[in-house]
């Protein structure tokens, strides 16, 4: 088993075929959307290949370490908003194939007017580091 993140962008990726902006759904077609991606989420974790995923919000701070003894510095440079991400899912397939059907069944999620979005998702793989945690 390998595990993948797949990265949805608010904007940034090329244009999907049905590329309206959520800001244009209606509460509707946003509630369908969000029901598509928790039924491919639930098939997913039947079969075992579903981690975790999360929708995330457009506002950030960017965090730097800027010295011992001193704050954290919160304030640019800033990612261009096109370049925000908006969630995340990892899986756990058993080969990258499998992960690109996946990641293409979750591209098929409805938007405006209840067609697909055919949106374009970022698949990236996991590297299999893992960092101790003290108990």
């Amino acid at each position: 088993m390998a595990k993948y993140l797949l990265l949805k962008h608010y904007r940034g990726a090329p244009g999907a075929k049905n590329g309206a902006p959520m800001e244009e759904w209606t509460p509707q077609e946003i509630t369908a959307h969000i029901q598509y991606m928790r039924d491919w989420a639930a098939r997913l974790e039947k079969t075992g290949e579903y981690v975790d995923g999360q929708a995330l919000l457009p506002e950030g701070t960017w965090v730097r370490y800027d010295g011992e003894g001193r704050p954290p510095v919160t304030d640019g440079p800033f990612a261009e908003t096109k370049d925000l991400i908006a969630g995340w899912s990892i899986v756990d397939v058993d080969s990258y194939e499998r992960a690109l059907e996946v990641a293409g069944e979750l591209s098929a999620a409805p938007g405006k007017g209840g067609a697909p979005i055919h949106e374009w998702l970022e698949l990236r793989p996991i590297m299999n580091v893992h960092f101790p945690v003290d108990e």
